[in-house]
């Protein structure tokens, strides 16, 4: 029995916190999902599964009206709901399904506290733990910014106000990891690889996205907000990310989604 399932979107950045850190660690994941795009067809419970003939007709019972990231109808089960009051992915449960924990950051806190072997992600006393936190608060607000103008690009409404929000908020947490990071610190918090690199490297992984959406970016004149190639004015935090992007824990994760994006920046590019 895995010591924790997770439903969501995939691929998800957000999810690979727990997924790094689970390899980390020693910790077994049951992840189930699809792409966004196909979870209207899936029932949300603690047994995440594409739906049946049967729970289609219970439709009644399951339909619930979708919020941010979806649209239409998905179908919720109650005990999803009792576990997860705000109704969203990424959904964490214990092995019997009982307990929920949501938010990313916080599943990740889950699998570090489930370590059976490895570096101690989260700190070895109170003071470090709490530091940790620091960062992955501070990732929470950059994360919101992020998903607002991400959402934006890909239904179409972004514009100057959405992109500029997101430009200031990307900037006030580059330079705040490249503080952190000055003036030769090996990593965010402490002598050791923690849940604040890990959340750090996911984050930026998630505003990448913006390479997806290229060409609306293009129609509307606006710049990329996230530069792959290491800008001077944080290059302490991106050398940062680029040398954990190629840390074996994280690379399975990483490695094909940069392909991806770098692929479709190219086509861009070039088309």
């Amino acid at each position: 029995m895995a010591d924790l399932r997770i439903f969501s979107y995939m691929p998800n950045p957000r999810i690979w916190k727990a997924t790094i850190a689970a390899r980390l660690c020693g910790v077994e994941l049951d992840l189930r999902g699809a792409k966004p795009g196909q979870l209207a067809d899936w029932l949300w419970d603690f047994d995440a599964r594409p739906l049946t003939a049967e729970d289609r007709a219970k439709q009644g019972d399951l339909a619930r009206q979708s919020r941010t990231g979806f649209s239409g109808q998905l179908f919720k089960t109650d005990a999803f709901l009792a576990a997860h009051p705000f109704g969203t992915v990424p959904a964490a449960f214990s092995p019997d399904g009982e307990v929920g924990i949501f938010e990313s950051n916080s599943i990740a806190r889950t699998v570090a506290r489930l370590r059976r072997h490895g570096p101690d992600l989260y700190g070895d006393d109170p003071y470090a733990a709490a530091r940790i936190d620091s960062f992955l608060d501070v990732s929470l607000v950059f994360a919101r910014d992020g998903q607002v103008y991400l959402l934006s690009l890909n239904n179409g409404s972004v514009d100057e106000g959405i992109h500029g929000n997101a430009a200031a908020a990307y900037e006030t947490y580059m330079n705040g990891m490249e503080a952190a990071l000055s003036p030769d610190h090996a990593y965010l918090v402490g002598d050791d690889l923690t849940l604040a690199d890990i959340v750090f490297v996911a984050e930026l992984c998630s505003f990448a996205r913006e390479a997806a959406h290229l060409e609306r970016l293009a129609e509307r004149n606006l710049p990329t907000i996230f530069k792959f190639d290491a800008p001077a004015s944080h290059p302490r935090a991106m050398a940062h990310f680029e040398r954990l992007c190629q840390h074996p824990a994280f690379v399975p994760d990483i490695e094909p989604f940069m392909e991806k994006l770098e692929a479709r920046r190219l086509k861009s590019a070039t088309g």
